[in-house]
């Protein structure tokens, strides 16, 4: 660039390098308040949730739990969708001026969102923007009166009357006359660059950082926006809070929404794919999971790849633990090793005590408060694995990342992440068999490391994390 002007940098918010996440699906989190149960809602866990179940959880019982994610080192909350629609998911929105009414009220959700602030936990609300739930207004008016509608052009119509032909379950369907997600006929897509419809979302996006404080967005279906509108969009939250954060949900390579001028991060499932497809998959050879991770890291700015939001597992795929066939030394392992890469963590809430659970809605289980069957020495791990990022997050962060790359023949991972002049390193068995490795000063880290010699055993699904 011939001159480097001020507004074309990227800035990455810096409290986002400091946060762990806990994502939250409010359906499923706690029922702190049984007056706003939907109707033939569930006994509390009582089977592995369907489609269509509804069990109650709501936004005072997340108030009634923030002390269990205080004492979990929880910095940061995403939530699902919180406001009214149909389903369970609320993907569907019918009014995004509104908290639904199984959830609670506004007044409930100003004194979450103050309870957090008063416990350094920002808080993250999921926009979706790409639909709208077939229940709203405005796509019943669509339906009432046709192409005569005033709200015609907010969507991708291609022939009036608007229909469908029942598939296979509720959320699927064919024959489909205008555009929706996947392919729910429950979810008409939106026409973002009309006029009105980016004026009406514009303003949901300031309206909730204006009145409630809200520290970040998550953008639902964001590759599916166009990019004008994204702009826009960050034009607004900028203006309204400083250092806010928005998050796309993009599962592929991203560079084109990571300029600065649109999003700070993505959804960093192209990372952590590679992760588990190399220690829980084995279809990946060593070399080839250090190749993707650098590929990854390389498409980025740094500033970006400090803020990245790296998930092992969401309301979108099968637990982690699922995913690692039940193994919780294996998922522990590549829970280590993923909390040591740039870019910051998110636990999916109920991994810590051992939830887990196939694709969805397999994997979005009622939480577990029942002590007597929550897994204690997990939710030990997970506690000292986030007490172990956060005290190390300007290493963990901005540190750069180099491996050690003599023993990938034996399937042994070492790398180092290193600061003005500071190394933590982690070593990760990944084969089947021990594995010796010799040392030399090295000091023992938190509690996620135990060994006096110089010479360190390690087991397969083994891993040590020291500093130097």
């Amino acid at each position: 660039m011939p001159y480097f002007h001020e507004v074309d940098r990227f800035k990455a918010p810096e409290w986002v390098k400091e946060t762990v996440w806990y994502q939250i699906f409010p359906e499923r989190f706690a029922n702190g308040d049984k007056t706003n149960d939907p109707k033939n809602v569930l006994p509390w866990g009582s089977k592995t949730p369907g489609v269509t179940d509804f069990f109650g959880g709501d936004l005072q019982g997340v108030i009634d739990h923030l002390d269990h994610l205080v004492d979990l080192g929880i910095n940061g909350i995403y939530f699902c969708p919180i406001f009214k629609a149909h389903s369970n998911h609320k993907y569907d929105t019918i009014d995004y001026f509104e908290i639904d009414p199984s959830f609670g009220t506004k007044e409930t959700f100003k004194k979450l969102v103050t309870e957090c602030h008063k416990r350094n936990i920002k808080v993250m609300l999921d926009a979706v923007f790409n639909h709208m739930g077939d229940n709203s207004p405005q796509w019943q008016d669509v339906k009432k009166n046709g192409q005569n509608s005033k709200y015609a052009n907010w969507f991708h119509i291609k022939k009036f009357p608007v229909s469908y032909k029942e598939g296979d379950n509720f959320e699927d369907a064919k024959d489909i006359t205008y555009d929706v997600f996947a392919s729910t006929p429950h979810m008409p897509k939106l026409n973002t660059a009309d006029p009105d419809v980016k004026k009406y979302l514009l303003s949901v996006a300031k309206y909730w950082i204006d009145e409630f404080d809200i520290d970040a967005w998550r953008l639902d279906v964001a590759n599916e926006v166009d990019h004008e509108f994204w702009r826009d969009f960050r034009r607004v939250c900028d203006a309204s809070k400083k250092d806010f954060y928005l998050l796309g949900e993009i599962w592929h390579s991203s560079q084109s929404w990571l300029n600065g001028d649109e999003f700070s991060a993505v959804m960093n499932y192209a990372y952590t794919d590679s992760i588990k497809e190399y220690f829980i998959k084995k279809e990946l050879p060593l070399s080839k999971l250090i190749s993707n991770i650098n590929d990854q890291l390389m498409m980025y700015r740094k500033q970006t790849n400090q803020v990245q939001f790296n998930v092992l597992d969401s309301h979108d795929t099968a637990r982690i633990l699922t995913v690692a066939n039940n193994d919780k030394d294996l998922e522990k392992q590549v829970l280590a090793f993923t909390y040591l890469q740039p870019g910051v963590p998110c636990i999916y809430y109920g991994d810590e005590y051992g939830i887990d659970g196939g694709e969805d809605p397999e994997c979005r289980k009622c939480m577990i408060w029942d002590k007597s069957k929550q897994d204690l020495s997990l939710y030990a791990f997970f506690k000292n694995l986030v007490s172990l990022r956060r005290k190390n997050n300007d290493i963990l962060s901005k540190g750069s990342i180099n491996w050690n790359d003599t023993l990938v023949d034996k399937n042994l991972v070492i790398f180092k992440r290193s600061l003005n002049g500071r190394e933590i390193t982690g070593v990760f068995n990944n084969s089947n068999s021990v594995q010796k490795v010799d040392f030399e000063g090295t000091v023992k880290m938190d509690n996620l490391v135990s060994f006096a010699e110089e010479k360190v055993t390690i087991s397969p699904k083994g891993f040590i994390i020291f500093s130097k």
